[in-house]
């Protein structure tokens, strides 16, 4: 992107280019590993749970499976789960930055519920807040916030991020162009199609 200024010399009024070279961001974008809730299906939302034995191994083995990365920093949500696969995977090799704007969707009522009970709720829970909690829009507005501070101090560089289901969809919203029900729809979660790190680009 081209802008131009203007520069008052001897009463003449000269306009010249500046070049902006802003560059993209690359994000790498991980879920936490499997909780205690998770094995017991349960939808967790704010509730600090625990990894589960299956989990802790899960996020050590995130380390080999990412060793050909190189990130420039690494972030994570502030709930436990989070945190705790983030400095199992990588807490030896880089600082880890917690940050409240990456957690999971408030479920409020619904919080450590039955995933059969909660998960419909999410779908529909778009624009309405869940009882006591928040909307998908309201994790939207956080996580656009937090996208906001990384293109000013992460200019061309490469970030991690592990965090949850809620903000994994509101990144496919405000960088992939999807609608909410796109998201939805194409979570991998639906066909247990995990990998080790999705993916984004923030011009």
């Amino acid at each position: 992107m081209e802008e131009y200024g203007s520069l008052l010399i001897s009463g003449k009024l000269l306009y010249f280019g500046i070049l902006n070279n802003i560059m993209a961001i690359k994000i790498t974008y991980f879920v936490h590993g499997t909780t205690t809730d998770n094995e017991q299906n349960i939808s967790s939302g704010w509730y600090d749970v625990e990894l589960s034995e299956l989990g802790i191994q899960q996020s050590k083995d995130l380390a080999g499976l990412t060793k050909d990365k190189h990130f420039d920093a690494v972030f994570c949500s502030d709930l436990k789960r989070a945190v705790d696969s983030a400095k199992l995977a990588w807490g030896d090799t880089y600082k880890i930055v917690k940050d409240e704007r990456l957690r999971e969707c408030n479920y409020g009522d619904y919080n450590a519920k039955s995933s059969e009970e909660v998960e419909p709720l999410q779908e529909k829970a778009v624009t309405e807040p869940m009882p006591n909690g928040e909307s998908y829009e309201m994790v939207k507005e956080r996580i656009a916030s937090f996208l906001e501070d990384v293109k000013r101090d992460y200019d061309g560089k490469h970030i991690a991020i592990v965090a949850h289901k809620a903000p994994q969809l509101a990144l496919d919203v405000l960088l992939k162009n999807m609608s909410w029900e796109e998201a939805f729809a194409n979570d991998w979660r639906k066909t247990k199609s995990w990998q080790p790190g999705w993916e984004y680009t923030l011009e």
